[in-house]
């Protein structure tokens, strides 16, 4: 019998999106856990009676987790269908996208290609950073949780699903870490481009150059004074433009 929730993300999130869930079911159990570490810790039993909702994580959920899930997993994933994967908003802003989005799906063992339930999209402010974009992003993801918040905590059956395909390329720490890996003949346009989306020390990756067995970091400048500093729970954005240059440590 379905009637407990584990929910995936992070502590700020965890007491928010819970109390969304007992509003919805007020005899609804909530396991809130934040790791791979704590999800291990889990029952079979317990998995049997649940259904897993991951939010805005970074954490992998395994096969053998997934196959124990009485009721399904779903996964809120902070891009669009077209950016599966690690870090969408970074590829995104490397891509001069127009447009991103944020997607909600069934999850299975392959990350990001699950079954979509719902997708949202919004076109790109120009210049916005990329702490701009995963703010917009994130907002986006809030208001599809709450929308598909009472089905998720009142329904055992799967949610229906709709006709939306995720795009090829899928992002990983590996693809990350290649596109930060610069060789000592790019051109200024794009070592910019690398820089602007991958230079906030995301991941403990930044663009590096290796000289004579020296490491050579490239930093996004930070914003600059008198700016707002973006706000992922309110979608705050910062102010357009991009710093002329970088630092390299």
């Amino acid at each position: 019998m379905f009637d407990t929730i584990v929910l995936l993300t992070g502590a700020a999130e965890q007491p928010i999106l819970a109390a969304a869930m007992r509003g919805h079911n007020a005899q609804l159990a909530i396991v809130a856990v934040a790791t791979a570490a704590e999800l291990a810790t889990l029952t079979p039993s317990l998995l049997q009676r649940s259904r897993l909702i991951a939010f805005a994580t970074p954490v992998i959920v395994p096969k053998a987790i997934l196959a124990r899930l009485g009721y399904g997993a779903y996964n809120f994933h902070p891009g669009p269908p077209d950016y599966p994967g690690l870090a969408p908003a970074q590829f995104a802003i490397y891509d001069r996208a127009t447009e991103f989005g944020a997607t909600a799906h069934l999850m299975i063992e392959q990350v990001d290609a699950g079954p979509i339930v719902d997708a949202a999209r919004f076109p790109i402010p120009p210049g916005i950073t990329v702490f701009g974009l995963e703010g917009l992003a994130y907002a986006h993801l809030a208001r599809s949780f709450w929308q598909l918040a009472r089905p998720l905590a009142t329904q055992a059956a799967p949610l229906p699903e709709i006709p939306l395909r995720w795009g090829a390329r899928r992002s990983s720490r590996r693809s990350y870490r290649a596109i930060c890996d610069i060789s000592l003949d790019i051109g200024k346009e794009e070592l910019d481009r690398r820089v602007r989306a991958f230079g906030h020390n995301h991941f403990g990756l930044l663009p590096t150059i290796t000289l004579h067995g020296v490491e050579f970091r490239a930093v996004a400048p930070p914003p600059a004074a008198g700016t707002m500093a973006p706000n992922p729970a309110e979608g705050v954005d910062e102010p357009a433009g991009q710093p002329a240059c970088a630092q390299m440590v």
